[in-house]
């Protein structure tokens, strides 16, 4: 009988419960898809601001970069033998990329842009104007792995033309987003792709641009932003729209798989094209395998890093006659593992080392001799063309 009693204001009690549980879950599920959907919304707003602010930038690059970036039209004369055993003298038209360096119109390319046999050289402005009969200031010599050459348009009408800021290639780091600039394939100017530093300290052998022989290539930034046939002597720029290199190769067979000489490796050149008006690249004369742990291991050495200058055998010397390496003291065995303070290391070769240097230059060798390290002092010297 008290339970019957009770009844009515149990169920009053409870309905009064379920009333605030509802309006209690109304109220927090409405709180909560508000805030989902605002939470989302704002993520949306986020990325397509970002998207929005990444494709300004690159327009901006490529408005800022593409004004000194110039194409390039060659034609060479090549001579072979043909069946009769007589010279045949052929002129073939190729074409390739570079970019202005400086306000007087001097320019850098790749060597294989502008190969020996070059007979006359055009470069086109982004903006369409057009100079003939550009002077080959000078190349590197054909067993260079620094494939460079340098231009110098012969008058410049009056026109203001806009050098190119070069950039500090020794702080760029594996994933940093970068832009290459092209006449691609020879006939699509001022291309833009963009990718990410792939890899450093890469070596490679490609073709020398003339269809008969191929050059060993080192110390070369590796990037997935498309570099095409005629890239060739183009810049690869940072986010700041400053060169940090020389487009350069293309792996075959692969998929954006490209290549640039570090445009440090080429400061050295560039100012001695710069003061002087040619080219003198500094030279040591030695040769030798830039070590691995595998190649350390291979040939017995503690010494993992560093140039070493590797017995040639059959009668021949690794040190080259009157070179300074002889010189200086320098033996087979040797290991350079500094140049200045500059280390020899998976990211700095030898030969890019000593590219930063000029002709006459003393520089001091960080050598290690069997157990002991050694310092040696030489005078750099204009390398032979061949």
């Amino acid at each position: 009988m008290a339970f019957a009693k009770q009844t009515p204001l149990i169920r009053i009690l409870v309905l009064l419960i379920a009333c605030l549980f509802v309006g209690f879950g109304g109220g927090w599920l409405g709180a909560r898809t508000y805030t989902d959907s605002h939470v989302n919304s704002s993520a949306t707003a986020a990325k397509e601001k970002y998207v929005f602010a990444e494709s300004a930038l690159f327009a901006e690059i490529a408005k800022k970069v593409g004004a000194g970036v110039v194409s390039i039209d060659v034609t060479s004369r090549t001579s072979a033998p043909n069946f009769f055993g007589f010279t045949d003298t052929q002129t073939q038209e190729s074409a390739g990329t570079g970019f202005i360096i400086n306000s007087n119109g001097t320019i850098v390319t790749n060597r294989h842009v502008v190969p020996s046999g070059t007979s006359t050289v055009s470069v086109t402005l982004a903006d369409g104007t057009r100079y003939g009969n550009v002077k080959v200031l000078g190349r590197t010599a054909a067993s260079s792995s620094l494939d460079v050459a340098f231009l110098k348009i012969a008058n410049l009408k009056g026109k203001k033309i806009s050098p190119l800021t070069l950039s500090d290639s020794s702080k760029v780091q594996v994933g940093e987003r970068v832009v290459a600039i092209g006449n691609a394939l020879g006939q699509f100017q001022n291309t833009v792709t963009s990718g990410i530093i792939s890899g450093y300290g890469r070596d490679v052998t490609a073709a020398d641009g003339t269809g008969q022989g191929s050059e060993t290539l080192s110390n070369l930034f590796q990037t997935d932003a498309a570099i095409n046939q005629g890239n060739s002597g183009g810049p690869l720029v940072n986010m700041n729209g400053e060169v940090i290199g020389i487009n350069t190769a293309v792996a075959g067979g692969a998929n954006n798989i490209g290549f640039a000489i570090p445009i440090n490796d080429v400061k050295g050149l560039i100012k001695s094209v710069l003061d002087t008006g040619k080219l003198q690249q500094p030279f040591l004369g030695v040769r030798y395998v830039s070590l691995t742990d595998d190649l350390a291991y291979r040939f017995n050495l503690e010494t993992k890093r560093g140039a070493y200058i590797l017995p040639a055998g059959g009668g021949e010397s690794s040190i080259i006659f009157g070179s300074p390496a002889e010189k200086t003291g320098l033996k087979e065995k040797d290991i350079i593992t500094k140049v200045n303070d500059i280390n020899i290391d998976d990211k700095t070769n030898l030969s890019s080392t000593l590219s930063r240097f000029h002709v006459g230059d003393v520089v001091t060798l960080t050598v290690v001799r069997g157990s002991s390290t050694i310092t040696l002092k030489a005078t750099l010297q204009t390398a032979p063309q061949n």
